[in-house]
C-alpha cells in the first residue's frame, strides 16, 4: 500500500531540506523563485516543508535556477525517486491517523530517540497487555478490532529495538506512570518486569523522575527528540497531545526540546537507581503492591 497522501517519509523530508538549503544558498526568496520560474510561492513552501512531493518538472526547474552541478543533480533525482516509495504500512494500518503513520516512518529510520513520558510507559517499552489496556482506555470510542489494530502496530514498532542496527532509546519516565494500575496488578507486574529486562539492553537507557524532583520542564507533556544517521537530516521533535500529533523542526524548537530533555535527565535518577526504584514499586512498600518480581 502506498504512503498516505500528505504523510511524509524520511526521504521526502530529506529532499525538502536539500531544496530549502539550495534556495537559501542563492539568497532567493520564495517570491523571487515564483517570479523567475512560475512556481507558486505557497507551493514551494509546501515542497520545502515536505507537505507536498514536487512534480519532476518542478524539481528540474528548481535545480536549473539554483545552478545545481550535474553530479548533485543525479543525487537529487535519485532521492526524488526514493521519496515516492512505500512507507511503513501494512493492510491493517490504513485507518491509523496520518500523523501517527508519519511518526512510525520516522521512527523506523531514526538512529536514536530521546523520549520523555509523564503518564504512560513509552510505547516501545510496553508489553502487549499493557498496550491493550492503555489503548482501550484512551481510545474509548474505538471498536475492539480497531483497538487490536493499534496494539498490533505498537508491537510491530518494537522491532526497531532488536534489528541489526538497533535504535538507541533513551527513555525518561515519571514515577507516576509506574504506580498507575493500567490493566490491573498482574499486567503492571509484567510491565515492570519488562522494563527491568529492557534496561539491560546496551541500546536502551531508562531513567525515572521521582515524585521528590518537584516541578520540571517535562510537566507540560510528553515529547520525543528523534536523531537520524544522515547528517543532512536534522533532528525532529514529535509532540503527541489531545490536539493531535505535532512535528517541529526549526532550530529554535530543536534547541529548546534538547535542553528540556537534558534537564530531565539531570533531575531523574541514574539508570541503576531507576531500576532499583522500579523493582521497589513492584514489591512494596505496600507489601506487594503488584506482587513480587
Amino acid at each position: 500500500m502506498a504512503t498516505k497522501k500528505g504523510t511524509p517519509t524520511i526521504r521526502l523530508r530529506r529532499l525538502a531540506g536539500q531544496l530549502r538549503r539550495l534556495r537559501d544558498g542563492t539568497g532567493l526568496r520564495r517570491e523571487d523563485v515564483e517570479e523567475r520560474t512560475g512556481i507558486n510561492a505557497t507551493t514551494l513552501y509546501r515542497i520545502e516543508t515536505a507537505r507536498n512531493r514536487p512534480q519532476y518538472r518542478t524539481l528540474a526547474a528548481l535545480m536549473k535556477l539554483y545552478g545545481v552541478p550535474s553530479d548533485e543533480q543525479e543525487r537529487l533525482k535519485a532521492l526524488y525517486k526514493q521519496s515516492a516509495g512505500e512507507g511503513w504500512m501494512q493492510p491493517w494500518h490504513e485507518d491509523l491517523p496520518e500523523g501517527y503513520t508519519a511518526y512510525i516512518n520516522f521512527e523506523k529510520e531514526a538512529y536514536g530517540l530521546r523520549h520523555y513520558s509523564g503518564l504512560f510507559v513509552p510505547g516501545l517499552l510496553q508489553t502487549e497487555d499493557y498496550a491493550r489496556a492503555v489503548i482501550r482506555g484512551v481510545l474509548h470510542d474505538e471498536t475492539d478490532d480497531q483497538v487490536e489494530d493499534f496494539v498490533r502496530t505498537r508491537m510491530e514498532r518494537q522491532a526497531v529495538l532488536t534489528k541489526k542496527k538497533p535504535l538507541k532509546l533513551w527513555a525518561v519516565i515519571e514515577e507516576a506512570s509506574l504506580h498507575r494500575q493500567v490493566g490491573g496488578a498482574d499486567v503492571m507486574r509484567s510491565q515492570l518486569r519488562h522494563l527491568l529486562d529492557a534496561a539491560k539492553a546496551p541500546n536502551i537507557t531508562i531513567q525515572v523522575i521521582p515524585f521528590s524532583s518537584g516541578a520540571h520542564p517535562g510537566m507540560p507533556g510528553q515529547f520525543v527528540v528523534m536523531d537520524f544517521p544522515d547528517p543532512l537530516d536534522t533532528d525532529l521533535i514529535y509532540v503527541d497531545s489531545q490536539a493531535g500529533e505535532i512535528f517541529l523542526e526549526s532550530d529554535a524548537d530543536i534547541k529548546r526540546f534538547r535542553a528540556a530533555f537534558d534537564h530531565l535527565v539531570a533531575v531523574a535518577k541514574s539508570p541503576d537507581d531507576s531500576a532499583a526504584l522500579i523493582a521497589g514499586i513492584a514489591a512494596g512498600p505496600e507489601k506487594g503492591r503488584f506482587g513480587r518480581l
